[in-house]
């Protein structure tokens, strides 16, 4: 008799209790999106996939699935097995999907039986699951009230969400610093992945009861990654809260991202040639801001920040790459910030000093 196994479609409370999840698809589907608190250790790889998908189109379900039997067979259904039993006796509660909770996932839930171990899949599996959240972005909207924060570069923005409970942290979603220079040196998320992790801090931080959710004023796209039009939107017509900081807080912040801390990214992957990895990545940026800098503020900046790294390189020094972050802070963020803020003065409901802004957004929540 057929065996049939559990499947699993309350998908808020894998959310809510960062549910351990095994993705049983193939590498390559893994990579073009997963979930949160999700492992790829899949059923077939990318090779054994492509086999057994052409033998569906030519021949059916059922040879496709006698196929796939006899590829996974013997030492690789074994290894395969034992991963999944590795992982589940790390995580208890661990469930499973495949791309629509069919096949490979009631397939590897049998596996698992066979050997002793019950599994729950997700039901309709990866489809269903991303279209919850997809879903749950678009009306978010209705169960909150949004308040964007504000600031000229530098100000301290970011470190002043995570201060917060209620805020949702778009940079740190997406990997990047929201600006020119914002690359790190690990790759952003795909899309999928962005969007998934977006809807996982939108519903966690919601199910906390706050009826505020404050954001960085970031606009649509936060370097390759994006908001929806609609979402994007809903944040755009927001409060503005601006953080106001001075100009040496300002240029110790940038200090702090442009230089310490992405230089330390850098020493972490390569430790012989960092200086000179993180100097061309700088130079690539200042070569992309050129057309809007202009031609003699571009080479003023570029000398500037050449002399500082000739300085760290000779005496160990730092404290000469502040000239060059002054400069592009003045010469081309303000400008483009001023204008900006004019644009949407009218949405200004409060300016202050980090202790003034961390106040204000915290009554916020009272009201």
């Amino acid at each position: 008799m057929h065996k049939t196994f559990p499947s699993y479609s309350n998908f808020k409370s894998i959310i809510l209790n960062s549910t351990a999840l095994i993705d049983v698809r193939s590498p390559i589907e893994f990579d073009k999106g997963s979930f949160p608190h999700a492992i790829n250790l899949p059923l077939m790889s990318d090779e054994e996939r492509h086999i057994v998908g052409i033998c569906y189109k030519q021949k059916g379900e059922e040879k496709a699935l006698d196929l796939g039997y006899e590829l996974v067979s013997g030492s690789r259904k074994e290894s395969r097995v034992k991963a999944w039993l590795d992982f589940i006796d790390n995580n208890s509660a661990a469930m499973l999907y495949c791309f629509r909770g069919g096949s490979r996932s009631q397939i590897s839930q049998g596996w698992l039986y066979d050997a002793s171990k019950y599994i729950v899949r997700l039901d309709g599996g990866y489809k269903a699951f991303r279209r919850y959240l997809i879903d749950y972005i678009e009306e978010s909207p209705r169960h909150f009230k949004p308040i964007v924060l504000g600031g000229r570069t530098g100000s301290g923005k970011t470190i002043l969400l995570q201060e917060l409970q209620n805020s949702i942290d778009l940079e740190a979603l997406a990997n990047h610093r929201g600006s020119s220079f914002g690359r790190h040196i690990s790759p952003q998320p795909t899309q999928i992945n962005f969007e998934n992790s977006l809807a996982y801090d939108l519903i966690q931080k919601l199910d906390l009861g706050f009826s505020h959710l404050v954001f960085e004023d970031e606009g649509k796209n936060i370097g390759r990654n994006y908001l929806s039009d609609s979402f994007a939107d809903y944040l755009a017509s927001a409060p503005l809260v601006i953080l106001e900081t001075t100009m040496k807080q300002r240029v110790e912040v940038t200090f702090e991202e442009y230089v310490l801390s992405a230089q330390n990214e850098y020493r972490a992957v390569s430790s012989d040639d960092y200086i000179d990895e993180w100097k061309c990545d700088i130079e690539s940026s200042l070569g992309r801001i050129k057309k809007r800098l202009g031609g003699l503020r571009h080479k003023r900046v570029y000398d500037i920040f050449q002399n500082a790294v000739h300085q760290q390189l000779t005496s160990g020094s730092l404290e000469a790459h502040k000239e060059w972050i002054e400069y592009l802070l003045v010469e081309y963020y303000d400008p483009s910030y001023d204008y900006q803020i004019e644009q949407s003065s009218s949405r200004v409901v409060f300016r202050g000093d980090e202790e003034e802004v961390l106040s204000y957004l915290l009554a916020q929540n009272h009201t």
